[in-house]
């Protein structure tokens, strides 16, 4: 597959999302880890997502997305089909705007996701447990009730919403120099890095999936995106079974990387997070810091940002997250 500039994001529609988004998104907060970055060489701060609205990244996209709807569209209106940050995302982007929601979830879904979608006022429909079983059925849904997709993640509105994360991180902390980025389908990881590469270009950005969910490194490393025969990792906002066309095309041009990294890795530090930062974050939203902690990524004398995407953890799993780590003092 070729990868054409004019499928790009430009920089300026990017920018032109923050100001679409101001005020109905939280401007996060970018924080200083200093026990990693002592434990790693490298000055480290973390771009903490799990504290956005919805609890994840997410609502910056689909708020975006919603924002360039037409009246007559939004009276519609919309329907998605995701793990569950983008459903959680949409469902209150739609509040804002007065407009109804439905959004198709994996049978596997948390709880705290679900739940959290109907909260927000979403009707929930749950269809098989791949990224394409739902979006299947979210497709038919929509035929059925004429209602407007929100597509989770390969869409040039969800991708500039997303890449505003970014252009904070670069306000806040123009020395940056390494971006670490989660990758399930992209979106945020094509935004991200269509931004700092246009506004930094000497920085490196890095993308981190799961070892049991590989498929950006697969595309990238195939050349093309294709469907995974399964997907086993703990972290579930990680785990579409096909990466996007869009979304690859920015990984293609603009990544310098993307590592793997292992469940338990991703365990260790979201411990590492609760205990040490006193950060709730889900196992998706862990996997930059995996990225660091395990070596997969060499952060001696950089500055390194890692993304945090998402807070939405499941309680019944704080259990688990304790138990992964060393140290549990304050």
């Amino acid at each position: 597959m070729t990868t054409s500039s004019d499928r790009l994001v430009p920089l300026a529609e990017i920018e032109a999302a923050a100001g679409r988004i101001r005020g109905t998104v939280v401007r996060t907060p970018l924080i200083p880890d200093p026990d990693l970055s002592e434990a790693v060489g490298g000055e480290i701060r973390l771009k903490c997502e799990s504290l956005q609205k919805a609890g994840a990244f997410k609502a910056r996209g689909a708020c975006n997305f919603m924002s360039r709807l037409t009246p007559e569209e939004l009276a519609r209106g919309v329907i998605t089909y995701s793990s569950g940050n983008h459903a959680q995302a949409v469902a209150f982007a739609a509040g804002l705007k007065g407009v109804r929601a439905v959004v198709v979830m994996p049978t596997t879904a948390p709880r705290v996701k679900s739940d959290g979608a109907r909260r927000l006022g979403a009707r929930v429909e749950f269809a098989g447990t791949t990224s394409e079983h739902r979006r299947v059925r979210a497709e038919e849904i929509a035929a059925a009730e004429g209602l407007v997709m929100v597509p989770p993640f390969d869409h040039p509105w969800i991708i500039a919403g997303a890449g505003t994360v970014a252009l904070e991180v670069f306000e806040d902390w123009p020395e940056v120099d390494t971006l670490l980025v989660p990758i399930g389908g992209g979106g945020q990881m094509a935004g991200c890095a269509a931004a700092l590469r246009r506004l930094r270009p000497a920085a490196s950005v890095i993308g981190v999936e799961p070892t049991g969910a590989p498929t950006m490194r697969r595309a990238l490393d195939a050349g093309e995106p294709s469907t995974l025969p399964g997907i086993d990792t703990i972290a579930d906002g990680l785990a579409p079974t096909r990466a996007g066309d869009l979304t690859y095309a920015h990984a293609a041009a603009f990544l310098d990387d993307v590592v793997l990294v292992e469940d338990d890795d991703i365990r260790r530090a979201a411990a590492h997070l609760l205990t040490r930062r006193k950060l709730v974050v889900e196992y998706s939203g862990a996997a930059t810091i995996a990225a660091l902690t395990s070596g997969r990524v060499d952060a001696r004398g950089r500055n390194v940002c890692a993304v945090i995407s998402g807070g939405n953890l499941d309680t019944s799993l704080l259990g688990d997250i304790l138990a992964a780590a060393p140290d549990q003092a304050a």
